[in-house]
């Protein structure tokens, strides 16, 4: 199983529209491509020292074949949206993470 990551941090000038727009449009964008099981929207909590809020938006599928696949079809198309509406008041960063257990 693989998680795949991403990691942001958003200004707080657009932040209740961001998390409108993560909860009802992107997470289940995501979720339509058919490519994750499910998906988890997380707040890291930690200041930064830049501002802002943390998050990460966890998306889980069955194996790295499928997340290439999902880059392949799909990424460039719901990235672009994320950037058009928040430019540089949104910083992500994306890890690709591998699942050895689960207790």
């Amino acid at each position: 199983m693989i998680i795949y990551n991403i990691t942001i941090n958003i200004h707080e000038s657009v932040h209740d529209q961001w998390i409108i727009w993560m909860q009802h449009k992107h997470i289940p964008e995501m979720l339509a491509t058919g490519k994750f099981t499910n998906a988890k929207l997380v707040r890291v909590l930690v200041e930064e020292e830049m501002g802002g809020v943390t998050y990460s938006a966890q998306f889980t599928t069955d194996s790295l074949a499928t997340l290439e696949k999902f880059y392949q079809e799909d990424d460039a198309v719901l990235q672009a949206e994320g950037q058009k509406l928040f430019g540089e008041k949104m910083l992500t960063f994306r890890t690709e993470l591998q699942v050895i257990s689960e207790h």
